[in-house]
């Protein structure tokens, strides 16, 4: 059987909820690609010690799911570019939508050179504060060349060449791997694409419950970069999450 050409690797831990919401549009994007391309592509969902339906939600839709216990995204993003069989990765999360040209754009990078990039998120929370929290931020990345992981992409190549995402970090794991793949762009005078024509739109579920101080505590630039190895650290990011 003839390779897939793309893999769209997503996390996911206790998602059985939002699957079902946003699961679609990346199987929606997909197909546009396939498509267009003539080519065909996979999703793998990667169970993240779900102790919910995750698995079984994700495999409704015809998708492969693989299983990391260990709660680490970056060890989960890893673990899902470790079983994808596609010569380049699309890494997004399980409460992001995509927009139908998503994966087709970024496809069209890579076939022309780019070892990798990202598409921007547009997050629009209900409050005020959060607004102008995620303002800040979209300018921060756009001044500094960064990008979030809620749509990274690279060649399987340029994956393997700079080690993929360090599982040793518990936050910020993304703008890491951003950051070491347009050095190695640079390095090997491949373009590293920022897709500014489009938006992803992740949940605000975060924004929205939690409180403007609480959120501005976890995402401010000081605490983003305050002890990024520590599981202790980070532990309620990780066993917070509203649901």
């Amino acid at each position: 059987m003839t390779h897939p050409g793309l893999t769209v690797v997503i996390p996911a831990h206790n998602e059985v909820a939002y699957l079902p919401r946003y699961l679609p549009t990346v199987l929606a994007s997909l197909a546009r690609w396939q498509e267009t391309s003539g080519e065909y592509g996979e999703v793998i969902v990667v169970d993240n010690a779900s102790t919910d339906a995750t698995a079984d939600m994700a495999a409704s839709f015809g998708v492969r799911v693989v299983s990391e216990p260990v709660r680490n995204i970056g060890r989960v993003r890893n673990s899902g570019a470790a079983a994808a069989r596609g010569e380049w990765l699309f890494f997004t999360d399980a409460d992001v939508a995509l927009p139908m040209e998503a994966i087709t754009a970024a496809a069209a990078a890579m076939d022309s050179g780019a070892a990798g990039g990202a598409i921007p998120p547009l997050y629009t929370p209900e409050r005020l504060g959060a607004r102008l929290l995620c303002a800040y931020w979209d300018h921060h990345r756009t001044a500094h060349g960064g990008a979030q992981g809620v749509a990274q992409f690279s060649t399987t190549t340029a994956f393997k060449a700079i080690g993929g995402y360090r599982d040793d970090l518990y936050m910020s794991e993304d703008v890491d791997f951003f950051a070491r793949l347009t050095a190695h762009g640079r390095a090997t005078a491949t373009p590293v694409e920022i897709l500014d024509d489009l938006r992803v739109r992740p949940s605000t579920r975060r924004y929205d419950q939690w409180s403007s101080l609480r959120m501005l505590w976890w995402q401010n630039p000081v605490t983003a970069r305050l002890r990024l190895n520590s599981p202790r650290m980070w532990r309620h990011w990780y066993e917070s999450t509203v649901r």
